[in-house]
C-alpha cells in the first residue's frame, strides 16, 4: 500500500494528538495518580499504582476495560483474587464489584470507562485550576 496522503504539519499534530504525560496527574486515592482524558462518551486513564497501594472494592454504571500495561496486582474479579501481570485485560460490566491491590513492585493500568467519568474530570479540572491552567 503506498501513502499518498501528506504527513501533519507541526500545528496539525498539536490539534490532533494529545500526549497523556502532559496531562496533570491526579489523586484518585492515596498511592494512586492518574493522567484523565475524556471524550463526549467515555474517559480513559492512565494510572500509577504505588507499591502495595490499594484501591477499595467498589462498583459504579461504567463498563470498564483494565489493561495491565506494567507491574503486578491482585484484583477482585467476581468474588475472587487474580494475579495480574502485563498484557492481562479484564472486562467490567456494569455495577460489578472490584478492587486492587498492588504488588510490591507497584502496578500501571491504561483503563476505559464508559459512559464518561465525570467525577474524574472534576477532580481534573480542580487539579488544572490548583496549577494555574
Amino acid at each position: 500500500m503506498e501513502r499518498e496522503e501528506p504527513y501533519a504539519t507541526e500545528e496539525e499534530f498539536q490539534q490532533n494528538v494529545i500526549r497523556y504525560r502532559d496531562i496533570p496527574k491526579v489523586a484518585l486515592v492515596p498511592g494512586i495518580t492518574s493522567h484523565i482524558l475524556s471524550t463526549e462518551r467515555m474517559t480513559a486513564i492512565f494510572t500509577n499504582m504505588t507499591p502495595n497501594s490499594c484501591v477499595p472494592r467498589h462498583q459504579h454504571e461504567h463498563e470498564q476495560i483494565m489493561i495491565i500495561v506494567g507491574g503486578e496486582c491482585d484484583q477482585l474479579i467476581k468474588g475472587k483474587w487474580h494475579r495480574l501481570k502485563e498484557g492481562d485485560v479484564i472486562l467490567y460490566g456494569s455495577y460489578e464489584e472490584h478492587g486492587t491491590f498492588a504488588s510490591a513492585q507497584g502496578c500501571q493500568t491504561t483503563e476505559i470507562f464508559a459512559p464518561k467519568r465525570q467525577e474524574y474530570m472534576d477532580k481534573l479540572e480542580a487539579v488544572k485550576k490548583s496549577l494555574g491552567k
